[in-house]
């Protein structure tokens, strides 16, 4: 497909590295010709110096024959305008970032109107991910499949868990409603197979419905109790939607903000909430707001390294839940090495969202991606593919199709019944079928077999 993004920040430029990496024809456009350099040397893409929101450089684009119009500019107003001029030049689907609450407020009205494929928030949707740490204390991080009736979620094996040195078959028998779909050993992450076997620090990410999920926690000793109180560190936009989402939870919140005029703020709209107005990075100061006697830490703070300081004082705490806001992308790996709990990053979330939509509109004959997150510092994939009644591999036994390497079907969603796959059973039409895989090739359920070797059913 002919994609043209509009913005080189981290968002673009993980865009233009990503989609031009499946095959798709990406034109970056950058008024800054140093970042369009630097892009453009290191990923297969055009580049165009000039302002998005410019007719004539949306032209000199060929933005009337993309597929896609992607506008990440840091400027809300560059990235509507720029996605207006597509829209009216021909451009099939346009996709933008809005980051202003003013806007954010009305995001489905305004993208009606104006005939917008998708708007999206960065800081909303990680707020709705903050949140839902917030609701699997247990968990590092947490996806959800099919609206939510099945959970994903990444833990740590550490050093008194009952799942060091057990086997996969051994895990299957003992946690029936559980799976294993990935374990990240070290910055190694595979799919395991019946023989492996679970050792101390693994990383692994598991999936089961939220009832088997709390009793796989309280079974293998890692269960923490219900969150009850949050102190978050810094009042941005974020921690905005954090509060809006977490108001029904009934939690005991503190907010601390440095700057006077937000924390005022903050506490006008939240009335519930107590909002102190002093330095969260101030550690002494923490201490006086009692930092230990909260559940869970947020640290929202425009710094990262300010997060990342502050998150490893509360683990000193021995916190049930630790959240950690990054912007740098680039920090990921090395901030796995440094011990910090759930790390969430607004910029990767609304990338992956993009990329989630791109797949969906690639040439798919016998499924639709419905969801794709990226895992395991990015080296696995998990999609989520809704059947369609003309794919070649429904109504045939699991175990008589041969599926490519380095992959597992996870589990197949029917009605609203959860089935582990096991070689026994079909994919039927109207199926969510969930797959596990290493590699980054697939656009449809099709592809993930070896398609010489699939002979359909009559």
């Amino acid at each position: 497909m002919k994609i043209v993004i509009v913005g080189g920040g981290k968002v673009g430029e993980f865009l233009c590295t990503a989609l031009s990496t499946e095959g798709n024809d990406v034109v970056l456009i950058e008024a800054n010709s140093r970042i369009l350099d630097r892009i453009t040397n290191k990923t297969d893409i055009i580049g165009i110096v000039g302002n998005g929101a410019n007719y004539d450089v949306l032209i000199e684009a060929a933005v009337s024959e993309c597929d896609i119009f992607i506008a990440v500019t840091e400027k809300d107003e560059i990235n509507m305008i720029s996605s207006i001029i597509a829209k009216k030049l021909g451009a099939k689907n346009t996709i933008l970032r809005v980051r202003n609450r003013e806007y954010s407020s009305h995001m489905d009205f305004v993208q009606k109107s104006l005939g917008l494929t998708m708007m999206i928030n960065p800081e909303l949707e990680a707020a709705k991910h903050m949140a839902n740490l917030i609701k699997f204390p247990s968990a590092l991080s947490v996806e959800s499949f099919v609206n939510g009736r099945v959970s994903m979620v990444e833990m740590e094996i550490g050093e008194n868990s009952s799942l060091i040195d057990i086997s996969l078959i051994d895990f299957k028998n003992h946690y029936k409603n559980i799976m294993v779909m990935i374990v990240l050993r070290g910055e190694t992450a595979f799919i395991p197979s019946g023989d492996a076997i679970l050792k101390k620090g693994d990383r692994i990410y598991v999936t089961g419905a939220q009832k088997h999920l709390n009793k796989f926690y309280k079974a293998v000793g890692t269960y923490k109790e219900k969150i009850k109180s949050v102190l978050i560190i810094g009042g941005g936009r974020i921690t905005y939607y954090l509060l809006t989402l977490l108001a029904p939870s009934n939690l005991d919140i503190k907010v601390i903000e440095q700057n006077e005029d937000k924390a005022f703020e903050l506490s006008s709209h939240f009335p519930e909430v107590v909002v102190i107005n002093g330095d969260g990075t101030d550690q002494s100061f923490l201490d006086e707001e009692r930092m230990e006697m909260y559940d869970s830490v947020i640290s929202l703070t425009g710094v990262d390294e300010e997060n990342v300081i502050n998150s490893m004082y509360a683990a000193k705490k021995d916190m049930k839940k630790i959240i950690t806001k990054i912007n740098r992308i680039s920090l990921m790996k090395i901030l796995g090495s440094v011990g910090l709990q759930s790390i969430v990053t607004p910029k990767r979330i609304i990338a992956n969202s993009i990329i989630r939509f791109v797949r969906s509109l690639e040439n798919s004959q016998g499924s639709n991606v419905e969801a794709l997150y990226r895992l395991a510092d990015d080296q696995v994939e998990v999609l989520q593919f809704r059947v369609k009644e003309n794919s070649r591999i429904i109504n045939i036994p699991l175990h008589e199709l041969n599926t490519k390497n380095n992959l597992l079907i996870a589990y197949i969603i029917r009605k609203k019944k959860v089935i582990f796959a096991s070689g026994e059973d079909v994919i039927k039409p109207k199926d969510h079928v969930i797959v596990v895989s290493t590699q980054r090739t697939f656009n449809d359920i099709d592809d993930i077999w070896e398609s010489k070797k699939v002979k359909k059913n009559e």
